[in-house]
């Protein structure tokens, strides 16, 4: 009987093995396929913001790196949320910035105040809320980006439905007390820069803010909130080019403790 059964078992093994075997040989893929999807790096989100104006002739470097930082992204684990805040202060009685507002002119006297940087300038870029420089420098925009991506950052989900907008804010750093703000931008629109070229040669702004406003307070013992705020788009702007921003700042020292975005529906 052995004679007859030892063949049978050696067969039943060999192919055993051999089964074993490929599975295993697949296997180590399979799990670092898993692991790279599983541990894949979380990108850390950044604010760029740029003020900028029409009327002012050094701004179109500064405008064009802006637009360089939005559309191409350069940094594999940043992501770079951009803002146009155009001015007021350059404007005239025979010429007016369309996208200009005296909220975005106080805006950047209070970052003046709080970075101890002086007199108002553009074109001006500010990092993060804590990193202020020319806006025409493009290696210091990259390097204070970099070094900005390195702080621990709240996380925000942006729901749209509708007329509304839900935001969820957790796990904020440390921080004093905080405003939670939403930007509504607006891309694709067109320059109307100031011009001695008899061509008028038309530009794209990228990231120019329609709106800029408060929409919750976030105390000193909270980590969290979850909020809901009415959209009111006016007929002009136009949807598809939207894009919703929300962000936590501290009021006191204006350190963006974190930001994130959506485009409009």
């Amino acid at each position: 009987m052995k004679r007859f059964l030892l063949p049978g078992i050696t067969a039943f093994l060999i192919g055993f093995f051999a089964i074993n075997s490929q599975l295993n040989a697949q296997s180590p893929v399979a799990a670092g396929d898993l692991k790279n999807s599983v541990n894949a790096p979380k990108k850390s989100f950044v604010l760029l913001e740029l003020f900028t104006s029409e009327g002012c002739p050094t701004c179109p470097p500064a405008d064009a790196n802006l637009a360089f930082l939005e559309k191409e992204q350069p940094f594999a684990d940043t992501e770079i949320v951009t803002l146009a805040l155009h001015i007021d202060y350059l404007n005239s009685v025979v010429w007016k910035d369309l996208y200009s507002s005296p909220i975005f002119s106080r805006r950047q006297q209070l970052y003046s105040q709080a970075l101890k940087i002086g007199a108002t300038y553009t074109p001006q870029m500010i990092v993060d809320g804590h990193t202020g420089f020319t806006g025409s420098n493009l290696a210091k925009a990259q390097k204070a980006i970099l070094e900005a991506a390195k702080s621990p950052k709240a996380t925000i989900e942006i729901i749209q439905t509708d007329e509304t907008l839900k935001v969820k804010i957790a796990d904020v750093p440390a921080h004093q007390t905080a405003t939670i703000f939403l930007a509504v931008i607006e891309n694709n629109l067109i320059s109307n820069r100031k011009s001695n070229n008899s061509t008028n040669k038309k530009v794209e702004l990228i990231s120019a803010v329609r709106e800029l406003k408060s929409i919750g307070m976030l105390p000193t013992e909270q980590s969290s909130l979850e909020l809901e705020t009415v959209l009111q788009i006016p007929p002009a702007w136009k949807k598809e080019n939207l894009k919703f921003i929300v962000f936590v700042q501290e009021n006191a020292s204006r350190r963006v403790l974190g930001v994130n975005r959506k485009s409009s529906l």
